[in-house]
């Protein structure tokens, strides 16, 4: 047995690392458990910032948070860099949504009217200006849509400057998997690791992502479900193509495309209910490398240096657990599917506040792992 700490954060992806460096700064003493930080999800993931890119029917209850992470996220980066010395690359230009052909164009028409709905920024673009804004873009574009307030990171970048942060700051980072939370009189009061070592706290916060299910020591039903949605994407790398994010439609199937500084490019990603199955297919790059390349031609031309599966924390409603549990001392941040890089900064602002006593904001009540309308049972897709 260790020293307690004011919290145990389970899970060193994004969120949680994210969580355990805001609580820090706010003077929590915090230990992080996760046998490879950054790893998992957050190392697959392409990093796009993009509520109105990303935004679907269907999906608007995730939109306030959302669009709060993103209005946020500029101040995180900037505090992050300064912590760490380390450049993020974060893009602040836009992401660009392009349609192949007629059909696709029809969809970017109904995402616009989605957008003026919910007044997201963003405006409609002719095949000329999308490709003058990107002149990479093939010339059979039909149309595009600037989503002009969203905005891209490199994800392990931002890994890298978290693990540095809170080196700095003192902060422990056990590498172990956690087996199971420990509980006295029913109040959530450490974790005991794989080798059975146990870590004392006056808190417990859940980010484990996939993993949030393996973890013990909790009764049936206090767990969030979440399920594992993979991914696969790929990296390539030559000379710059883009100077900002595409995500387009070819023939109705989405595909994005995102560049970084230093010439690598990031296109992506399909979305599979395989459960816990890394296998890179042949099918999957073919298709994403078949639609980047409809999309901007000279994408043939580059070498195509890695191929990745990721495992999103898929929820059954699609949104995010971001909240106190009915267990006393037990926080989670859980669930965040598709969108973990973009709600990072808000998810550790929430458990930030609820650690520190302050009122949970209504408008982030949906999130709640024990808001009422969640318990209704809903069917997984398969």
């Amino acid at each position: 047995m260790t020293r307690p700490t004011d919290a145990v954060v389970v899970g060193g992806g994004i969120v949680g690392l994210a969580t355990a460096w805001r609580l820090q700064a706010r003077g929590l003493s915090v230990t992080v458990c996760d046998r490879e930080p950054g790893t998992g999800a957050t190392h697959a993931a392409a990093g796009m910032l993009a509520p109105v890119a990303e935004a679907r029917w269907g999906d608007e209850r995730l939109l306030p948070l959302a669009l709060e992470s993103l209005r946020v996220w500029p101040d995180f980066a900037a505090d992050l860099r300064d912590a760490s010395g380390l450049d993020l690359d974060l893009h602040a230009d836009g992401i660009l949504i392009a349609g192949r052909d007629a059909d696709d164009r029809r969809i970017l028409e109904d995402l616009l009217v989605l957008h003026a709905r919910h007044d997201l920024a963003a405006a409609a673009l002719s095949a000329r200006d999308a490709r003058s804004l990107e002149p990479a873009l093939s010339p059979a574009l039909r149309g595009g849509v600037l989503a002009r307030s969203d905005m891209a990171v490199d994800p392990r970048r931002v890994v890298r400057a978290l693990l540095a942060s809170l080196d700095t700051a003192g902060v422990r980072v056990v590498r172990a998997h956690v087996a199971s939370v420990t509980r006295t009189g029913g109040v959530a009061r450490g974790v005991v690791l794989e080798d059975g070592t146990r870590l004392d706290s006056g808190a417990v916060v859940l980010a484990a992502g996939i993993a949030t299910p393996s973890v013990g020591g909790l009764p049936e039903g206090a767990v969030p479900p979440v399920r594992p949605v993979k991914g696969q994407i790929l990296r390539l790398r030559g000379e710059p193509l883009l100077t900002r994010p595409v995500q387009g439609f070819v023939h109705g199937s989405p595909v994005y495309l995102v560049p970084r500084t230093d010439g690598e490019l990031v296109i992506g990603a399909t979305q599979e209910e395989m459960g816990v199955d890394s296998r890179v297919t042949a099918r999957a790059v073919y298709e994403l490398l078949r639609d980047a390349i409809a999309l901007v031609p000279d994408v043939g031309e580059l070498e195509l240096c890695e191929t990745t599966v990721g495992f999103r924390p898929g929820t059954p409603d699609n949104l995010p657990y971001i909240g106190p549990t009915e267990i006393e001392g037990l926080t989670v941040a859980t669930g965040h599917h598709r969108n973990g890089i973009l709600l990072a900064p808000v998810t550790a602002a929430i458990v930030v506040a609820v650690l520190t006593g302050e009122r949970m904001p209504p408008e982030l009540l949906p999130y709640s792992p024990t808001w009422p309308v969640r318990r209704a049972p809903v069917v997984v897709p398969t």
